[in-house]
């Protein structure tokens, strides 16, 4: 009898694997999705392992399979076990990642009567029951999901449990349909050869049945058969004229398999491979030498710093072509999807319909037509944001990883908290391929394994421009306090004014930064000083201009602009503070003859947005750009000469250790959107602290200047890349009572700690979070600093209210 190790889709789970029985007539394999029964419940496993001996002695039978070939890899259940135990996550959750789209299913209830009657007394039960079980009865079935819109999310459960208990309800369990399946559209051919349908198209014209003759005369034009859809629109036709051909055995319907293509690749022109410089070339060479030795060995990393606008792009083209030469394919990821639009047309225009695209924007058919082809061998090159590494791209040969530096590449909202660098270096150890971080300002951690020899250091030191001379764009601080000085309350410089001006007036384009949305971050009473918070975080509610609304940026909880102060019914209302939306605004009083375009998430919402944006700014249609983050990094816009840092200090005071290295790349990168033409560019960044070495080093270009200083402060307060944080999260409705649990965990902790006598373990906390209350609930945490923190915390019981996050990149 053989037997097989199932990762179950159940919170129970967690990191376990289950004992089945496969049954005789069942041919069970590593890496298949099968039904599995898991206590009253049928649910998805994946086979992670086959054995002739169980772990446990009472053991159920896999119920069947969900597929008949195995839909996961040898290397990739690998990946998922070191995600589980690196990351501390459940199995099943490391699993989910490169499982198909719309794969997980969730277990419907439903409570039907018995079939026997029982006989009850009525006055037993209380109102609530008798209106659940006269529902039933009434219906014949009904499922939980109904009850707990009625009776609420809690109690339903709650009763139905108490009426099954007493033998007057039948709780049975169903899986939801499939969310996504293979589209089928109705195709509509011929059914005889072509001369016989034109003779008969004659035949039906002389018995003036023109409908039918023209249906078959448009039929008899075509190669092949076409979808019903598009025969209806061009003759005018409806269905009963098509069934009229098929009852004469002169045409016939089928259901035909469509792709739903996400449509990116049109009007993108093939490309040629531009000539490298020499370090271009001595960068290729290290990694032409590595895809030759890495064909079935070990995996080599390389860090490529470059600075901005010096062809790290053509490297990667170029380094993706020799592994399609050689057989193999290649993953490039970006950390945001607002460059996969430009990152799309490079690529494609290189690889013409060998590209494919995964991203949350496309529909959950478009991911699942492209995940399919993909996993067919479709594609050279799959692009993406974090989620597009686990594609199953078959023959990876190797993976590219975008602004490595990114904190978008980190999940921290939900299990696994994952880092894709990390993910996709575990990745290439496991399949023997080459991976590429690319930046120009590389995370802190990366520079310095670097140094260390652990990754392959590669440097691109000049910027590939039409401009002659140094093209690396002049950068001016000004200080704003000098500017309030001065008596200028505007939100520009009188620099930045005057730059403005005079780009616009030579038909170049400007862009201007501002990393937060909205129009005014905050509203207060000038009378009382009461400020509006959201009611279910800790935060104040953002004023949104378009909208005219308070808007939450956590939970976007949304109402009205009062009229009128809650507490003290006065009516001076101040908006105070700034964002993109106010910004804009405020550019078109300064600049009303120039044509303003704002790139942030409240205007970017369609799969195409993006791209309508970038072509938008591209054809010249605006002269000035607003925008967040999004707008700075990746961006090749060869008109733009004038970037303006509106305030380089909305991030640089918070209480996170990394808050200078972010200030420093964010300025870094938007810096670089400047002087990529022929134009020479100029950067002018606004700032209360212009000595901060974050804005110094970002105005000198100098990344090994920031390196420097800011490693020295990592080593001087033991913060990595010097140690390992884990950041521990509990959350509960209750303030009170996560703080009482947190507080008990760290008791746990420190006792487990001195127990097994490890030394350099240190904790911090509890403490409330920066953002104590987040969606309702309110939330402690406690900060371990040390070193294996994922194999010390994997014998500490969490209970369910708990998120453990390793390596965070965030403290808020």
């Amino acid at each position: 009898m053989g037997y097989a190790e199932v990762s179950v889709n159940s919170p129970i789970a967690q990191r376990r694997t289950f004992s089945y029985i496969i049954p005789p007539d069942l041919e069970v394999a590593v890496g298949q999705a099968v039904w599995v029964p898991f206590g009253e419940k049928l649910l998805q496993g994946i086979v992670t392992e086959l054995t002739t001996h169980p772990v446990v002695e009472e053991t159920k039978e896999i119920a069947g399979v969900i597929e008949p070939q195995p839909i996961l890899a040898p290397h990739q259940l690998s990946l998922a076990r070191w995600l589980s135990e690196y990351y501390l996550s459940p199995l099943f959750d490391a699993l989910a990642l490169m499982l198909p789209p719309g794969f997980e299913r969730k277990v419907l209830t439903f409570v039907t009567p018995p079939p026997k009657r029982r006989d009850y007394d009525p006055t037993s039960l209380n109102q609530e029951q008798k209106y659940v079980l006269d529902l039933v009865q009434e219906r014949s079935r009904v499922s939980l999901k109904e009850l707990e819109k009625v009776l609420g999310k809690k109690k339903a459960p709650s009763l139905v449990s108490q009426l099954v208990g007493r033998g007057l309800l039948v709780r049975s369990y169903e899986m939801e349909p499939l969310r996504v399946k293979p589209k089928k559209e109705l195709y509509l051919g011929l059914a005889v050869a072509i001369d016989q349908a034109r003779q008969a198209a004659v035949k039906l014209r002389e018995k003036r049945a023109r409908k039918q003759a023209a249906l078959l005369d448009f039929l008899a034009h075509q190669p092949q058969p076409v979808s019903w859809r598009e025969a209806r629109q061009a003759v005018k036709t409806d269905k009963a004229v098509a069934q009229a051909l098929v009852s004469q055995g002169l045409a016939h319907f089928q259901q035909v398999e469509v792709r739903r293509e996400p449509g990116f690749y049109e009007g993108i022109t093939p490309s040629t491979p531009l000539t490298l410089t020499a370090a271009q070339k001595s960068a290729l060479a290290r990694i032409r030498s590595s895809l030759l030795n890495t064909e079935g060995a070990s995996s080599a990393v390389f860090l490529l710093h470059g600075v901005t606008a010096s062809g790290k792009t053509e490297v990667y083209l170029q380094a993706l072509a020799e592994t399609v030469r050689r057989g193999r394919r290649g993953i490039v990821l970006v950390p945001e999807i607002s460059l996969t639009p430009q990152t799309i047309e490079r690529f494609a225009a290189r690889f013409p319909h060998r590209v494919a695209v995964l991203h949350s924007k496309l529909s959950l058919g478009e991911q699942f037509d492209t995940w399919q082809r993909i996993r067919k061998g479709e594609f050279d090159v799959v692009i993406g944001p974090r989620s597009a590494l686990f594609a199953p791209q078959p023959e990876l040969g190797l993976i590219v990883i975008d602004e490595e530096h990114e904190w978008t590449y980190k999940q921290h909202d939900k299990s696994p908290r994952y880092h894709a660098r990390q993910a996709a270096i575990k990745l290439a150890e496991l399949s023997g391929v080459v991976v590429i971080l690319g930046s120009a300002t590389p995370d802190v951690e990366t520079f310095y394994r670097a140094e260390r020899g652990e990754y392959q250091l590669l440097r691109l030191p000049e910027r590939v421009t039409p401009a002659e001379g140094s093209p690396l764009p002049e950068v001016e601080i000004v200080d704003l306090r000098e500017e309030l000085k001065a008596g200028n309350r505007s939100l520009f410089s009188r620099s930045l004014a005057e730059a403005m001006t005079r780009a616009v007036v030579n038909r170049e384009q400007v862009i201007l930064f501002l990393n937060r949305r909205g129009a005014a971050t905050f509203i207060q009473c000038r009378n009382c000083g009461f400020v509006y918070r959201c009611r279910r975080c800790e935060v104040t509610l953002t004023y949104h201009l378009a909208e005219n609304s308070l808007v939450c940026h956590h939970c976007n909880h949304r109402t009205a602009v009062p009229q009128a102060c809650p507490r003290c019914s006065g009516r001076r209302i101040k908006f105070l503070g700034i964002g993109t939306q106010k910004l804009e605004q405020e550019t078109g009083y300064v600049l009303p003859q120039a044509r303003r375009l704002r790139w942030d998430s409240d205007v970017i919402k369609g799969k195409h947005a993006h791209q309508e944006s970038l072509n938008k700014f591209r054809d010249h249609q605006a002269d000035i750009l607003i925008g967040t983050q999004m707008i700075a990094k990746g961006l090749d816009l060869p008109l733009v000469t004038l970037v303006g840092v509106v305030s380089a200090d909305t991030g640089l005071n918070l209480p996170d250790f990394r808050a200078g290295e972010r200030t420093f790349q964010l300025l870094s990168q938007v810096a670089g959107r400047a002087g990529r033409g022929s134009q020479w560019g100029q950067v002018i960044i606004q700032t209360y602290a212009p000595e901060h070495y974050a804005i110094q080093a970002a105005a000198k270009h100098d990344y090994t200047l920031f390196y420097k200083q800011e490693l020295a402060y990592r080593r001087q307060l033991h913060n990595p890349p010097f140690t390992q944080l884990a950041r521990l999260i509990f959350s509960h409705t209750n303030n009170f009572r996560g703080q009482r649990e947190a507080e008990r965990m760290k008791q746990l902790i420190t006792t487990e700690r001195d127990t097994r006598g490890i030394a350099g373990l240190s904790l911090v906390g509890p403490a409330p979070a920066f953002i104590h209350r987040r969606r309702g609930r309110f939330r402690w945490q406690i900060m371990l600093r040390g070193a294996e923190l994922p194999s010390f915390l994997a014998e500490i019981p969490f209970p369910q209210g708990w998120a453990v996050d390793i390596d965070p990149i965030s403290l808020d």
